[in-house]
């Protein structure tokens, strides 16, 4: 049994993703359980994710005091690369005209601008990063691209009619309770509630299976958005070579730019926060971004969320894989 659960725990990543695209394909393609059971069970996941992220960041908060929360040169830096690709993808998507070509700077800006996965922290913190930093990052890319998006998407795709507060309020309405309340409900245990923050903190480990199921409801639903896009076979192929390079781009540049923000750290310190900018750049709220795809943009750009879910979940399982090779170089 210990076998067992060493084996789920050290592959729980693409056992996840093999396991999201099984029950998708399989309800999709089986005629009678598509008619019956494909309809009640994307409700299900729908409805429950956003549930099991709250308990996930709830028990991850419990681990950060608000004192472990400041901002940190990489973090600057990371932003300011990350709004500059977004705004230079969408003046180029400005001045082409439409078609195919359009449509892939426009799944790149959505990879770029799109904020940090709130559950971020949870690879982070087992590769061996920077919790608080991570947290730190995920506020203020949140509250940067809720301002940014609704200035620049609206050049990009005109909506009459349509306010800057109402996309900001929008985006602010999909995001930020999410967000929020789990930080501040964790907060609020720390300070009113000693011994029940004890447990909470004993037990913060599960976060990890949490997201593990969390991220099967979520490759689960990126998946059917890629199956139900109605797009062409070689337009999928380019979306999908795009989502990678965009993937593949913020994953190294976030870890570079971790790595030589600060030149006078040690060497241990310089690997965290690499590894927490990798993180911080690489990891994506892919329900945001396919929601603003399919709202905002065009639902054939949204199809990208789902293709980087993929993506970025398959770096983490590599990336997971290196640390247990690490640990065991070290022992």
């Amino acid at each position: 049994m210990s076998r067992i659960i060493e084996f789920v725990k050290d592959w729980m990543l693409p056992l996840a993703i093999v396991i999201g695209i099984t029950i998708c394909l399989t309800l999709h393609l089986i005629t009678p359980l598509a008619d019956s059971a494909e309809p009640a069970f994307s409700r299900f996941a729908k409805e429950v994710q956003p549930i099991m992220v709250a308990i996930m960041l709830f028990l991850q908060f419990n681990k950060v005091s608000p004192k472990d929360l400041r901002v940190r040169k990489w973090h600057l830096l990371v932003l300011g690369f990350q709004m500059a690709a977004f705004v230079a993808l969408s003046a180029a998507a400005i001045a082409m005209p439409r078609g195919e070509a359009r449509i892939l700077v426009e799944c790149a800006m959505l990879c770029f601008v799109c904020p940090t996965a709130a559950a971020a922290g949870v690879i982070t913190d087992k590769l061996g990063g920077n919790l608080s930093d991570t947290v730190t990052y995920v506020v203020l890319i949140n509250i940067m691209a809720a301002l940014v998006i609704p200035l620049i998407i609206p050049m990009v795709h005109p909506v009459e009619g349509v306010s800057f507060l109402t996309r900001f309020a929008s985006i602010c309405a999909r995001v930020f309770p999410l967000l929020v309340f789990p930080l501040l409900l964790a907060w609020l245990v720390r300070y009113t509630m000693k011994k029940l923050h004890q447990k909470l903190v004993g037990i913060a480990g599960w976060a990890f299976y949490v997201w593990g199921f969390t991220l099967c409801l979520s490759i689960y639903l990126a998946t059917k958005a890629l199956i139900t896009s109605g797009i062409s076979f070689w337009a999928a192929i380019m979306i999908c070579i795009v989502s990678l390079l965009c993937t593949l781009i913020q994953f190294i540049v976030g870890r570079r730019i971790g790595r030589r923000a600060c030149p006078e750290e040690s060497e241990t310190l310089k690997r965290t926060d690499s590894l927490t900018a990798g993180q911080a750049l690489g990891q994506k709220n892919n329900g945001f971004l396919i929601w603003l795809g399919y709202t905002w943009m065009t639902p054939v750009s949204s199809v990208a969320g789902g293709l980087y879910s993929i993506w970025q979940n398959l770096v983490n399982s590599w990336e997971l894989y290196e640390q247990r090779h690490h640990n065991e170089k070290v022992k």
